[in-house]
Protein backbone atom coordinates (compact mmCIF):
# COMPACT_ATOMS: atom_id res chain seq x y z
CA UNK A 1 0.00 0.00 0.00
CA UNK A 2 1.36 3.12 -1.04
CA UNK A 3 1.05 6.29 1.17
CA UNK A 4 -0.73 9.38 0.21
CA UNK A 5 2.20 11.80 0.00
CA UNK A 6 -0.10 14.99 -0.67
CA UNK A 7 -2.81 14.73 1.32
CA UNK A 8 -4.16 17.36 3.70
CA UNK A 9 -3.02 16.89 6.84
CA UNK A 10 -5.45 17.65 9.64
CA UNK A 11 -4.68 20.80 12.24
CA UNK A 12 -6.78 20.47 15.61
CA UNK A 13 -6.91 24.29 17.09
CA UNK A 14 -8.03 23.79 21.16
CA UNK A 15 -9.13 27.03 22.64
CA UNK A 16 -9.02 27.45 26.02
CA UNK A 17 -12.37 29.02 27.59
CA UNK A 18 -11.39 30.93 30.67
CA UNK A 19 -15.29 31.60 32.66
CA UNK A 20 -16.11 34.89 33.86
CA UNK A 21 -13.41 37.16 32.66
CA UNK A 22 -11.30 38.53 34.81
CA UNK A 23 -11.67 40.26 38.16
CA UNK A 24 -15.21 38.31 37.69
CA UNK A 25 -16.40 39.82 34.66
CA UNK A 26 -16.62 43.23 36.45
CA UNK A 27 -19.48 42.84 38.27
CA UNK A 28 -17.36 44.50 41.35
CA UNK A 29 -17.80 47.93 39.51
CA UNK A 30 -21.08 48.11 39.69
CA UNK A 31 -21.77 46.68 43.21
CA UNK A 32 -18.59 49.89 43.91
CA UNK A 33 -21.11 52.68 42.26
CA UNK A 34 -23.92 51.20 44.06
CA UNK A 35 -21.56 51.77 47.67
CA UNK A 36 -20.28 55.43 46.23
CA UNK A 37 -23.92 56.19 45.17
CA UNK A 38 -25.31 55.50 48.51
CA UNK A 39 -22.50 57.32 50.34
CA UNK A 40 -23.10 60.47 48.36
CA UNK A 41 -26.53 60.04 49.54
CA UNK A 42 -25.59 59.59 52.85
CA UNK A 43 -23.68 62.68 53.05
CA UNK A 44 -26.24 65.15 51.37
CA UNK A 45 -28.43 63.77 54.15
CA UNK A 46 -25.97 64.32 57.04
CA UNK A 47 -24.82 67.91 55.17
CA UNK A 48 -29.22 68.87 54.57
CA UNK A 49 -29.68 68.05 58.56
CA UNK A 50 -26.77 70.75 59.68
CA UNK A 51 -27.80 73.21 56.82
CA UNK A 52 -31.42 73.86 57.69
CA UNK A 53 -33.78 74.91 60.32
CA UNK A 54 -36.20 72.82 61.63
CA UNK A 55 -39.11 74.58 59.33
CA UNK A 56 -37.09 73.82 55.96
CA UNK A 57 -36.66 70.00 56.83
CA UNK A 58 -40.43 69.85 57.29
CA UNK A 59 -40.92 71.97 54.50
CA UNK A 60 -38.76 69.03 52.86
CA UNK A 61 -40.81 66.05 54.43
CA UNK A 62 -44.01 67.45 53.23
CA UNK A 63 -42.85 67.91 49.48
CA UNK A 64 -41.47 63.81 49.37
CA UNK A 65 -45.10 62.96 51.29
CA UNK A 66 -48.00 61.44 49.92
CA UNK A 67 -50.72 63.87 48.22
CA UNK A 68 -53.31 62.40 49.62
CA UNK A 69 -51.82 60.82 53.49
CA UNK A 70 -52.95 58.25 55.96
CA UNK A 71 -52.81 61.04 59.00
CA UNK A 72 -53.85 64.21 58.91
CA UNK A 73 -50.52 64.65 61.00
CA UNK A 74 -47.24 64.36 58.95
CA UNK A 75 -44.84 61.75 60.71
CA UNK A 76 -47.52 59.84 62.42
CA UNK A 77 -49.81 59.88 65.24
CA UNK A 78 -53.46 58.92 66.41
CA UNK A 79 -54.55 58.06 63.09
CA UNK A 80 -53.48 54.48 61.18
CA UNK A 81 -50.78 52.80 62.15
CA UNK A 82 -50.48 55.28 64.96
CA UNK A 83 -47.07 56.35 66.71
CA UNK A 84 -45.88 59.86 68.16
CA UNK A 85 -45.11 62.63 65.53
CA UNK A 86 -42.59 65.08 66.93
CA UNK A 87 -45.01 68.15 65.22
CA UNK A 88 -47.89 66.69 68.07
CA UNK A 89 -49.57 69.63 69.66
CA UNK A 90 -47.87 67.90 73.36
CA UNK A 91 -44.80 67.59 71.69
CA UNK A 92 -43.64 70.87 70.15
CA UNK A 93 -44.62 72.96 73.81
CA UNK A 94 -41.33 71.01 74.81
CA UNK A 95 -38.80 71.81 72.51
CA UNK A 96 -39.63 75.67 71.66
CA UNK A 97 -40.18 74.55 67.85
CA UNK A 98 -42.80 75.22 65.56
CA UNK A 99 -46.37 75.95 66.42
CA UNK A 100 -48.70 75.06 68.56
CA UNK A 101 -52.71 75.72 69.68
CA UNK A 102 -51.83 78.37 71.84
CA UNK A 103 -49.48 80.40 68.77
CA UNK A 104 -49.53 79.03 65.83
CA UNK A 105 -48.39 79.60 62.59
CA UNK A 106 -50.15 82.08 59.71
CA UNK A 107 -52.43 79.12 57.17
CA UNK A 108 -49.34 79.95 54.30
CA UNK A 109 -46.61 78.07 56.39
CA UNK A 110 -45.47 74.20 56.55
CA UNK A 111 -47.71 72.99 59.56
CA UNK A 112 -48.15 69.40 59.62
CA UNK A 113 -51.82 68.74 58.71
CA UNK A 114 -52.84 67.72 54.95
CA UNK A 115 -55.35 70.35 53.97
CA UNK A 116 -57.43 67.88 53.58
CA UNK A 117 -60.65 69.35 55.02
CA UNK A 118 -63.57 67.18 56.80
CA UNK A 119 -66.83 66.78 55.10
CA UNK A 120 -66.58 70.42 53.70
CA UNK A 121 -66.97 72.08 56.78
CA UNK A 122 -63.38 73.42 57.35
CA UNK A 123 -63.41 75.15 53.78
CA UNK A 124 -67.10 76.43 54.39
CA UNK A 125 -65.16 77.73 58.04
CA UNK A 126 -62.70 78.95 55.70
CA UNK A 127 -64.87 80.73 53.39
CA UNK A 128 -66.60 82.78 56.61
CA UNK A 129 -63.60 83.51 57.77
CA UNK A 130 -62.43 85.16 54.82
CA UNK A 131 -66.10 86.68 54.34
CA UNK A 132 -65.59 88.28 57.92
CA UNK A 133 -62.05 89.80 56.84
CA UNK A 134 -63.08 91.38 54.07
CA UNK A 135 -66.04 92.86 55.98
CA UNK A 136 -63.55 93.93 58.39
CA UNK A 137 -60.84 95.57 56.55
CA UNK A 138 -63.16 96.85 54.09
CA UNK A 139 -62.62 95.28 51.00
CA UNK A 140 -65.58 95.08 48.49
CA UNK A 141 -66.82 98.69 49.94
CA UNK A 142 -69.23 96.84 52.24
CA UNK A 143 -67.17 97.45 54.86
CA UNK A 144 -68.98 98.92 58.58
CA UNK A 145 -65.80 100.41 59.48
CA UNK A 146 -65.37 104.06 59.59
CA UNK A 147 -62.06 104.70 58.22
CA UNK A 148 -61.17 106.51 61.36
CA UNK A 149 -61.41 102.45 62.98
CA UNK A 150 -60.28 100.93 59.85
CA UNK A 151 -56.37 102.17 60.49
CA UNK A 152 -56.65 100.53 63.72
CA UNK A 153 -57.51 96.40 62.71
CA UNK A 154 -55.19 94.46 61.13
CA UNK A 155 -56.36 90.72 60.56
CA UNK A 156 -54.62 87.50 59.38
CA UNK A 157 -55.86 83.84 58.88
CA UNK A 158 -54.13 81.55 61.03
CA UNK A 159 -54.53 77.52 61.37
CA UNK A 160 -56.19 78.50 65.06
CA UNK A 161 -58.96 81.03 63.61
CA UNK A 162 -59.23 84.46 62.49
CA UNK A 163 -56.86 86.82 64.09
CA UNK A 164 -58.32 90.59 64.58
CA UNK A 165 -55.47 92.99 65.99
CA UNK A 166 -56.74 95.86 67.11
CA UNK A 167 -53.42 98.21 68.01
CA UNK A 168 -53.10 101.69 69.35
CA UNK A 169 -51.37 104.61 67.50
CA UNK A 170 -48.85 108.00 68.57
CA UNK A 171 -52.64 109.88 68.46
CA UNK A 172 -55.38 107.35 69.14
CA UNK A 173 -55.02 104.95 72.13
CA UNK A 174 -57.02 101.90 73.16
CA UNK A 175 -56.75 102.79 76.80
CA UNK A 176 -56.65 105.79 78.89
CA UNK A 177 -53.05 106.92 79.41
CA UNK A 178 -52.05 105.18 82.73
CA UNK A 179 -55.73 103.08 83.26
CA UNK A 180 -57.12 100.50 81.93
CA UNK A 181 -60.48 102.31 80.96
CA UNK A 182 -61.24 101.59 77.54
CA UNK A 183 -61.31 104.81 75.10
CA UNK A 184 -64.02 105.54 73.05
CA UNK A 185 -62.10 104.28 69.58
CA UNK A 186 -62.24 100.45 71.58
CA UNK A 187 -65.44 100.62 72.55
CA UNK A 188 -66.27 101.31 68.71
CA UNK A 189 -64.05 99.04 67.66
CA UNK A 190 -65.86 96.39 70.40
CA UNK A 191 -68.94 97.02 68.27
CA UNK A 192 -67.80 96.67 65.09
CA UNK A 193 -66.27 93.39 66.15
CA UNK A 194 -69.07 92.54 67.78
CA UNK A 195 -71.26 92.78 64.94
CA UNK A 196 -69.31 90.59 62.84
CA UNK A 197 -68.50 87.63 65.08
CA UNK A 198 -72.41 87.35 65.55
CA UNK A 199 -72.62 86.00 61.99
CA UNK A 200 -70.69 82.68 63.48
CA UNK A 201 -71.03 80.92 66.16
CA UNK A 202 -67.18 79.92 66.76
CA UNK A 203 -65.62 80.33 70.21
CA UNK A 204 -63.49 83.48 71.13
CA UNK A 205 -60.01 84.00 72.40
CA UNK A 206 -59.15 87.55 74.03
CA UNK A 207 -55.05 87.75 74.36
CA UNK A 208 -53.64 91.62 75.44
CA UNK A 209 -49.91 92.46 74.89
CA UNK A 210 -48.54 95.64 76.12
CA UNK A 211 -44.94 97.59 74.99
CA UNK A 212 -42.16 97.12 77.54
CA UNK A 213 -41.50 99.73 80.08
CA UNK A 214 -38.57 101.96 79.54
CA UNK A 215 -36.99 101.26 83.09
CA UNK A 216 -36.38 98.69 84.80
CA UNK A 217 -38.76 98.48 87.56
CA UNK A 218 -39.22 97.30 90.92
CA UNK A 219 -42.97 96.24 90.52
CA UNK A 220 -43.50 95.58 86.99
CA UNK A 221 -47.22 95.75 85.96
CA UNK A 222 -46.46 94.91 82.44
CA UNK A 223 -48.13 91.26 83.06
CA UNK A 224 -51.16 92.51 85.08
CA UNK A 225 -51.66 95.53 82.65
CA UNK A 226 -51.78 92.85 79.58
CA UNK A 227 -54.00 90.45 81.87
CA UNK A 228 -56.55 93.34 82.54
CA UNK A 229 -56.84 95.45 79.18
CA UNK A 230 -57.69 91.55 77.56
CA UNK A 231 -60.48 90.95 80.25
CA UNK A 232 -61.67 94.90 80.01
CA UNK A 233 -61.89 93.84 75.86
CA UNK A 234 -63.55 90.53 77.46
CA UNK A 235 -66.68 93.05 79.27
CA UNK A 236 -66.83 94.98 76.03
CA UNK A 237 -67.22 91.92 74.02
CA UNK A 238 -70.11 90.63 76.49
CA UNK A 239 -71.75 93.77 76.27
CA UNK A 240 -72.69 93.41 73.08
CA UNK A 241 -74.82 90.88 73.46
CA UNK A 242 -71.79 88.50 72.76
CA UNK A 243 -72.70 85.02 75.02
CA UNK A 244 -70.04 84.54 77.86
CA UNK A 245 -70.06 80.76 76.91
CA UNK A 246 -68.36 81.77 73.67
CA UNK A 247 -65.35 83.45 75.43
CA UNK A 248 -62.70 80.10 75.55
CA UNK A 249 -59.89 81.59 76.92
CA UNK A 250 -58.66 85.34 77.62
CA UNK A 251 -54.59 85.63 78.15
CA UNK A 252 -52.11 88.38 79.01
CA UNK A 253 -48.81 88.27 77.23
CA UNK A 254 -47.12 91.31 78.78
CA UNK A 255 -44.19 92.45 76.63
CA UNK A 256 -43.00 89.31 75.59
CA UNK A 257 -43.97 88.90 71.62
CA UNK A 258 -43.69 92.41 70.88
CA UNK A 259 -45.20 93.79 66.94
CA UNK A 260 -42.26 95.79 66.40
CA UNK A 261 -39.05 93.64 67.88
CA UNK A 262 -36.69 96.50 67.06
CA UNK A 263 -38.36 98.62 69.26
CA UNK A 264 -40.37 97.13 72.27
CA UNK A 265 -41.38 100.51 73.62
CA UNK A 266 -42.84 100.99 70.74
CA UNK A 267 -46.70 102.26 71.02
CA UNK A 268 -47.40 99.84 68.29
CA UNK A 269 -46.64 97.01 70.51
CA UNK A 270 -50.11 98.23 72.66
CA UNK A 271 -52.78 95.94 70.88
CA UNK A 272 -55.66 93.63 71.87
CA UNK A 273 -55.73 90.08 69.37
CA UNK A 274 -59.78 88.88 69.48
CA UNK A 275 -59.41 85.20 67.73
CA UNK A 276 -62.36 83.66 66.07
CA UNK A 277 -61.60 79.97 67.03
CA UNK A 278 -61.95 77.24 64.51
Amino acid sequence: MSVQTNARPIIIKRKKVVGGGGHHGGAWKVAYADFVTAMMAFFMLMWLLNATTEQQRKGLSDYFSPSIPISRTSGGGDGNFGGDTVFAEDTLPQNGTGASATRPTESIRARGDSGVSDDGKGAAQEEAFESLEALLVGRGGESKVMENELRHITTRLTDEGLVIELFATEDSRLFEPGTNTPTALLRNLADLIADAAKTVSNGIAVEGHVAAEPVVLANNRTWDRSVEQAGAMRILLQKTAIAPTRIKRVTGHADRQPAVERNPMAIRNNRLEIILLR
